[in-house]
């Protein structure tokens, strides 16, 4: 029930029970020659033991309509207090209470707000310092073995796979009369080297250096999808909006990207491939969306482990992850942060 519908109902039975009780007490203490006379006195061409409880109705249903919408006011907003604190942004108002209670709650609403803001930029902060950290300590260990690595892999397993793609396909157009059934065999060992290209492409990405060595994350991404641009069949599209971040969240998207990046490559069978990246409402947004086969985003979730390594870094620096996925409709993700501009902390 709404609040205009109960306080309409509320107002309505007091008017009805006020109409009938005080009347009586009033004919109780002061009593009439002849009750019929209740009935023969007509007021508005009505009798006055009717008329007076439909005045007393009508203008019960009047208050409730004016109250109704006053305290349906007031909740609403204390009701946008709440989804803002849990959108994590700030009121742009402050909302005024003529309620001792709501004033109060709007007050803890505000604390639990500031609490939430402190936590996220201490989360993004630690992110960013154990970034940094970590990047002195292992990054030249890790960056040279990777990229020894990808390396020898590109140089061998990769090429001979590109190799057998090829003569695969020419072994292909060359029996383009022969049975369906050998035809079949070889499109489908055509279809599994294509696939070992793609996994192979997806373990590469995997091994590159994931840091962005001096570059923003915008360059970084580019980077990253440009050169899948030409050498994956796929048809891939970016928008990424100039921001301003720590390294350390920048490091964490990067890495977000990447993941979801090779499971596309490994798993989706998508056509296209979309990458997002804005700022709206003080909220940093990364979206990733594909076109592929989809999957059950329950089921991963228990048991994959690079959903759950993304689901960990959008937490790390105070922000969330949210996966759609519609079998054979595709797959979308977004991370959303609460956008703090660098050097906020140095403000406070």
């Amino acid at each position: 029930m709404s609040m205009m519908t109960r306080q309409i109902l509320s107002a309505l039975g007091v008017s009805f029970v006020l109409s009938i009780a005080v009347p009586a007490l009033v004919f109780l203490v002061f009593p009439l020659d002849h009750w019929q006379l209740l009935w023969e006195r007509r007021v508005m061409d009505l009798p006055f033991v009717i008329f007076v409880p439909i005045m007393m109705m009508g203008a019960g249903i009047v208050y409730g309509v004016f109250s109704g919408l006053y305290w349906k006011r007031q909740w609403k907003e204390l009701d946008e207090q709440l989804y803002l604190l849990q959108q994590g942004r700030a009121s742009q108002k402050t909302p005024v209470f003529s309620l001792q209670e709501l004033k109060r709650m709007a007050e803890r609403i505000g604390h639990v707000q500031k609490q939430m803001n402190e936590q996220v930029k201490l989360s993004q902060k630690m992110a960013n310092e154990k970034a940094v950290d970590q990047e002195k300590q292992i990054q030249e260990i890790i960056s040279q073995e990777r990229n020894r690595l990808a390396r020898e892999l590109h140089d061998s397993v990769s090429q001979q796979l590109f190799a057998a793609s090829m003569l695969m396909s020419a072994i292909t157009e060359s029996h383009a009369d022969t049975e369906s059934t050998e035809k079949k065999q070889l499109k489908l060992v055509e279809g599994m080297i294509h696939q070992s290209q793609l996994e192979m492409r997806a373990l590469l990405l995997h091994l590159r250096p994931v840091a962005l060595h001096n570059k923003t994350l915008q360059e970084g991404i580019q980077e990253l999808l440009v050169e899948l641009t030409q050498k994956v069949p796929m048809e891939i599209a970016w928008k990424l909006e100039p921001v301003i971040l720590d390294k350390g969240i920048e490091d964490h998207l990067f890495r977000i990207v990447q993941e979801s990046v090779s499971n596309t490559l490994r798993h989706a069978k998508a056509n296209s491939l979309e990458v997002l990246l804005m700022s709206r409402d003080e909220l940093l947004i990364l979206r990733i969306v594909d076109d592929g086969v989809g999957f059950s985003v329950n089921e991963a979730k228990a048991g994959s482990y690079g959903l759950h390594n993304m689901y960990e870094r959008a937490v790390e620096i105070g922000g969330t992850m949210k996966i759609v996925s519609v079998p054979n409709q595709g797959t979308r993700l977004e991370v959303k942060i609460p956008f703090m501009h660098v050097g906020d902390e140095e403000n406070d």
